[in-house]
Order: structure tokens, then sequence, then C-alpha cells
């Protein structure tokens, strides 16, 4: 069972910056993806940025140019660097991870961190 605790969410203002940790259980290149999804109000979640096999950074559309997805394996940590935020980017931000065992996929989630960007 991987943990993930995500934390550096908050109140921003359009065109303002904010980055976001999540902290693994573990190591994060023992992870086959960790990465970010963001989750509305109706529970629609959208994915925003992953690393895959430890090195490929992938970004959905809406993120691209704007958000830098990074991670640090001394502290098990991966964060997403956000610049230009709009109030469209109003979300939660939940952290993820996929293991494959054995054929098996494996996700784990965290608990989500509240970004709110105000004009």
């Amino acid at each position: 069972q991987v943990q993930l605790a995500e934390s550096g969410g908050g109140l921003v203002q359009v065109g303002g910056s904010l980055t976001l940790s999540c902290a693994a259980s573990e190591s994060i290149f023992s992870l086959n993806v960790i990465g970010w999804y963001r989750q509305s109000p109706g529970n629609q979640r959208e994915l925003v940025a992953r690393i895959i096999d430890g090195s490929e950074a992938d970004y959905a559309e809406s993120a691209k140019g704007r958000f830098t997805i990074s991670g640090d394996n001394a502290k098990n940590t991966v964060y997403l660097h956000m610049k230009s935020l709009k109030p469209e980017d109003t979300f939660v931000y939940l952290c993820y991870a996929e293991r494959y065992d054995e054929g098996l996929k494996y996700m784990y989630w965290g608990q989500g961190t509240q970004v709110t960007v105000v004009s």
C-alpha cells in the first residue's frame, strides 16, 4: 500500500504561481506512474501531469506550457509547479500513483489539496 500526502494548495491570484508537493511512502522511482489529477465539485477527475517509469513526463493539453512536474527521489516527493494560473484551474488536486504487479494495476490516491484561483 502506497501512502500519498499532498500539500501546497491554497488561494492564489490570477496569473500567480503555486507549487504542490506529494510525499510518497516509498521511492517514487519504484512506481510505474506518479502524478496529478484534478477533481471538480461533481467528482469528475482530469489527468493533469504524470511521470512514467521514473523519467517520462506527460501533460494534459490544459497544463502544457504552464505546469511542470518533477520528482525528488531522495525525498520521495513529486512536485507540480504551476504558473500563469487561471480561475479555471480551481480544483482539488489529487496525487496518484500506479503500480503494475503480475499483470494487475494498482492505483493509489492522496486526499487532495484545494487550489483556488481568484481575480
